[in-house]
């Protein structure tokens, strides 16, 4: 079987798994989520014929718009954020957009969608299946699942062949283990876990998606992938961006709670689980779970040997200068808010003990990108210690890289040519850019097709939710009653000095 006719097998496997018919009711449609992201993704899907029969969008948000109004905004954000898709389609999915100003304090708001939604269901025959993908700010996030819940929209109708409710959820999940209990309390009250969908858009890269492909499909790696081999883990995501337009959020937030606690061990969870025992959803959720529980609890008496934290200052992002952190707009000048964590975590298993994994994530960082590298032992002998290779930290690398140039890169020696021995360190990369010669589906695209065939394998469970939050308890307490010496790196670098003392004590380094 060629590329082409592959390609043509899982369309149509796509295809038939978003059979059925619904509708998707984008809470806080008038965001940045739904422009950038959502309602690209959604057309993307349009044009490649993997949205179910049937399909509509509803907008709903408080700012008072026409449904050609929406339209309209919706058409200039497909121009602008999804430049390589050709408009030639547009008027047949504008036909399936919607739009309802609803004011989410007046329960009439959510009567008044489930008889927009009834209407719907009638003119394009979505029987009653509903998503709702809630794109608001999180105090909204209570509210509203309980108005769905007040209005009848969550419940399973009888009658119809196979109506359901489900609901899309964007992090944060919560604030804190207390805060993300209640949330989870709250959406129980309404939903069943199976119908709830925590969204982590990194999981839908094709890098992110292919670590379960590339372990346990290539029977080469997966006799490797333990301690007897394995040297230590680094996980990274660096950002040059500041907090752009994101300030009154991340002042709350925080790097740990906004990139650790979701996107790190999201990864984290995937590169070191177990195999599963088959790839139905909640076998796979297991693994991910069970790897997570098995994550040692950070001491808090040796917090400062395991975990650092950051907050950039002034510096320079590709030559140009540019403010620290306490300088952007909507800071408080004296903030404590970290923009850079690091944390050395081990996983207490017959794989994994003793075997370090080192997390870091950062803004205003010198590079932009996220990957994993899995670092062997080095040979035990140095037969070839005469031959100029001498960097002693070296060691063979495997590295998923997910952004940008998402792709796969192992690095071993090899000789120089020439008559001696001598030898060099080299690359052999895999890029999907590359590789197979078409465009890669969005994050999003991946994530909303999984969510209309109900398939919920890379979405966030309760119990991984939680756990996660329980791992980080300590380190958000003790942070929280220290206060930092901020600013401690400047822009453009690769992070504050104490995160290089946190891998070099173990005689290590970052591989970037």
């Amino acid at each position: 079987m060629n590329l082409d006719e592959a390609t043509l097998v899982a369309q149509t496997h796509a295809q038939e798994a978003l059979s059925e018919p619904c509708a998707m009711v984008i809470m806080g449609a008038h965001g940045d989520l739904t422009k950038r992201k959502l309602i690209p993704a959604l057309y993307a899907l349009f044009v490649q014929g993997l949205l179910p029969k049937g399909f509509c969008v509803i907008g709903v948000s408080r700012t008072q718009l026409s449904h050609d109004d929406f339209r309209s905004s919706m058409k200039e954000s497909i121009a602008e954020f999804a430049s390589d898709l050709s408009l030639a389609n547009w008027e047949d999915f504008a036909g399936a957009l919607y739009y309802l100003p609803t004011n989410f304090d007046n329960p009439s708001g959510f009567s008044n969608l489930a008889a927009f939604l009834g209407d719907l269901d009638s003119k394009h025959g979505t029987a009653s299946n509903h998503i709702f993908y809630l794109s608001t700010i999180p105090s909204l996030y209570e509210q509203i699942v309980l108005g769905l819940g007040a209005s009848g929209l969550t419940r399973e109708k009888t009658g119809l062949k196979s109506p359901w409710p489900r609901i899309v959820i964007e992090k944060p999940f919560g604030h804190d283990l207390e805060s993300a209990k209640k949330l989870n309390a709250v959406l129980h009250q309404v939903f069943d876990e199976s119908q709830i969908y925590r969204i982590d858009h990194y999981l839908g890269k094709e890098t992110v998606q292919n670590i379960m492909v590339f372990r346990f499909a290539n029977s080469i790696f997966e006799p490797l992938w333990n301690r007897e081999h394995v040297d230590h883990v680094q996980i990274t995501m660096a950002e040059t961006l500041g907090v752009e337009n994101r300030a009154a959020y991340y002042e709350e937030a925080g790097c740990l709670r906004d990139m650790l606690q979701n996107h790190m061990f999201s990864l984290l969870s995937l590169v070191a689980m177990e195999p599963p025992i088959s790839l139905e959803p909640e076998e796979i959720r297991d693994e991910k779970a069970k790897l997570l529980k098995a994550v040692k609890p950070i001491d808090p008496e040796r917090l400062n040997e395991l975990a650092v934290r950051g907050q950039y200052g002034p510096g320079f992002i590709s030559g140009q200068p540019v403010p620290g952190y306490r300088n952007e707009e909507k800071v408080n000048l004296k903030s404590n808010t970290e923009t850079y964590a690091a944390l050395k975590l081990f996983i207490d298993n017959w794989r994994w003990a003793d075997v370090p994994f080192y997390v870091r994530s950062g803004k205003r960082l010198e590079k932009a990108v996220t990957e994993i590298t899995m670092h062997f032992r080095r040979a035990p002998h140095r037969l070839f210690s005469h031959t100029g290779l001498t960097d002693d930290l070296s060691s063979n690398v495997l590295a998923l890289r997910i952004q940008p140039d998402e792709g796969i890169s192992l690095k071993f020696v090899t000789k120089f040519p020439g008559p001696t021995n001598q030898l060099r360190w080299l690359d052999m990369v895999f890029s999907y850019g590359t590789a197979f010669g078409r465009r890669s589906p969005s994050a999003y695209e991946r994530l909303l097709v999984d969510c209309l065939s109900g398939d919920t394998t890379l979405f966030a469970r309760t119990d991984v939710v939680e756990k996660s939050w329980e791992l980080l308890a300590p380190v958000i307490e003790h942070w929280s009653l220290n206060k930092p010496n901020f600013p401690n790196y400047a822009a453009g670098s690769w992070g504050p000095v104490a995160s290089d003392r946190l891998i070099q004590a173990d005689d290590r380094e970052w591989q970037c």
